[in-house]
């Protein structure tokens, strides 16, 4: 991720210069304003020293995750922290904060009451119900060891990281992770990405070496210097406890890269679970699922380890979608200062084309981005981009260039055509506030058709973007697994509404080191009918479900369609 003078991948990359005038204006309704401390979110992320920051660990933020720990019907928002170097300098001792929703877009802070008052190096989050009891599990990474929280199902979590059999020694740099079935048993299994092997005692300082500049200025070392680490994979067995498969399945090849965000998802469309993994200044990492325990990386023959010009980029955030309706999930990559966003077409048979550039995402060249989301505002149908962005440097400002530390967040509109608007001046006060983001998640918050934003800033309070502009109608489902795993994660839907076909996977895991609302939303614009749901369970099964109506929530039971 870190800069041109470091050799990172993403300065290389032939982006054209950006053209503020390229876009026409579009009148989309589409108006974000940030709620956050209206809403009751007094969080405040911490990490390192907000100003003269030594090491990476102390940039990179955190994640947010979307979710119902209490089962009400309403989503909660947990808000990953970090911490300091010295906590005993500090008043009080940085925590995550867990919130709940009382409806009316109001929050109360409920971290106490649910047992989630850790301290460390808070980095990602992801959910999964991975005992099948009814209730969401909640896995958070560190740097250090992660921690798996058992929900009680009483408003509360217990750690059960040793009892779980996973490590709670030892020192490793966590990041993103996802809840996913990736042998179809039912059970939910952990993929985990590792950054770097970091250790503050031996790493160079700010300015120290060639590696620890950009472009003249003294700025933090890394990730190129550094180690890369492995990824994880661990395998539910069925008792409460998981086995650590890396090696047998190969989860951990190819190994030294700098892995951020793991994004799962039926990329090939063959019933089974793959994974991509973003990676920083190294090649992105797809693992096919070959749906005997083993998995192979296919990133450099599909298409989706390089650029569009076969360079190595600084990817960090991702999310997967049908942005076209073609029925196959495509993917969308955030990367750094001097480059451009990584849109991956999905051609089938596990090949991909990058057609930022055709799409209309080839000007913002001045940004940092990290979180970034398909997601529909408006509920027209289509799958429009949001990416939340922020510089690495705290001292950027002084070279005077079009980067800043604080940068507005972006949002390409889909046109319906393969191609996307930029309309981020014309979205609202909440897209264009100025903030160092980081880790995003997204979700209907309300239950009333809207997608909210949430964004995690480094070193600030947080983002609670809603959409205060028009909206079509809608629908969002949430599947129950019954012989599938209970969340029916890697259920693939097909909504059929008019002239609409629109496909969706459920998901744990997303954006950047986050977690979004794993209920699967659908705008159906003017339609008012939805004409069939089609679901493939992760076990394979398929039915058909008629459902009456819109403009509401819907429960789909394995086993209850046809």
């Amino acid at each position: 991720m870190i800069g041109h003078s470091q050799g990172m991948a993403g300065a290389h990359h032939a982006a054209p210069p950006r053209k503020p005038g390229n876009t026409p204006v579009i009148n989309t309704g589409i108006s974000l304003e940030d709620i956050a401390a209206e809403a009751g979110l007094t969080f405040k992320h911490e990490s390192g020293d907000p100003i003269n920051k030594r090491f990476l660990l102390e940039s990179i933020g955190s994640g947010v995750a979307i979710f119902d720990y209490d089962g009400d019907g309403f989503e909660d928002i947990f808000l990953v922290n970090a911490t300091v170097w010295n906590t005993f300098a500090t008043k009080t001792q940085p925590t995550s904060k867990l919130y709940r929703n009382l409806g009316s877009l109001k929050f109360e802070d409920a971290t106490a009451k649910a047992g989630l008052t850790h301290v460390g190096w808070g980095q990602g989050a992801c959910v999964g119900d991975y005992d099948n009891d009814g209730h969401e599990d909640l896995l958070v990474t560190y740097f250090g060891h992660n921690i798996l929280y058992h929900n009680n199902g009483d408003g509360s979590f217990t750690d059960a990281t040793a009892r779980a059999g996973l490590p709670t020694e030892g020192v490793r740099w966590g990041t993103g992770c996802s809840f996913f079935d990736y042998d179809r048993d039912g059970k939910l299994d952990i993929a985990i990405a590792n950054y770097v092997d970091f250790d503050p005692k031996t790493s160079p300082l700010p300015g120290q070496n060639a590696i620890c500049q950009f472009k003249g200025l003294p700025v933090i070392c890394g990730p190129r210097g550094l180690n890369g680490a492995k990824n994880i994979l661990y395998r539910n067995m069925g008792d409460g406890t998981f086995k650590d498969v890396s090696t047998a399945s190969r989860f951990d090849q190819p190994p030294g890269h700098y892995s951020f965000s793991v994004i799962t998802g039926d990329f090939d469309g063959d019933g089974w679970p793959d994974v991509f993994i973003t990676c920083d200044s190294t090649p992105n990492i797809l693992l096919h699922n070959n749906s005997d325990g083993t998995f192979t990386d296919v990133a450099i023959p599909s298409g989706t380890a390089f650029s569009d010009d076969g360079e190595e980029q600084a990817n960090m955030g991702a999310d997967a979608g049908d942005y076209n309706h073609t029925g196959r999930l495509d993917l969308v990559t955030t990367t750094f200062d001097d480059d451009v966003p990584g849109l991956f077409l999905n051609e089938g048979n596990n090949e991909f084309s990058d057609v930022y550039l055709q799409a209309g995402l080839g000007y913002r060249t001045h940004q940092v981005s990290w979180g970034t989301a398909f997601l529909d505002l408006d509920n027209r149908g289509w799958l429009d981009i949001f990416i939340a962005n922020g510089h690495i440097y705290p001292n950027v400002d002084a070279l005077h260039r079009e980067s800043r530390y604080r940068e507005e967040k972006t949002l390409y509109y889909n046109l319906g055509n393969g191609t996307f608007a930029d309309i981020t001046e014309q979205s609202g006060p909440g897209t264009r506030e100025k903030t160092v983001a980081r880790g995003l998640a997204y979700g209907d918050l309300l239950n009333d058709g809207s997608v909210d934003i949430v964004i995690n800033n480094l070193n600030s309070t947080p983002n609670l973007l809603v959409n205060r502009g028009k909206k079509g109608n809608w629908i969002t489902l949430k599947l129950v697994g019954t012989t599938s795993n209970r969340d029916a994660i890697g259920a693939r839907v097909r909504v059929k509404s008019g002239t609409l076909s629109q496909t969706a996977e459920v998901r744990s895991g997303c954006c950047y080191l986050s977690q979004s609302d794993m209920r699967l939303h659908f705008g159906l614009g003017s339609i008012q009918k939805v004409d069939a749901i089609e679901v493939r369970w992760p076990n394979g099964k398929k039915e058909t479900f008629a459902v009456e109506g819109v403009n509401r929530v819907v429960e789909l039971k394995e086993g209850s369609g046809t």
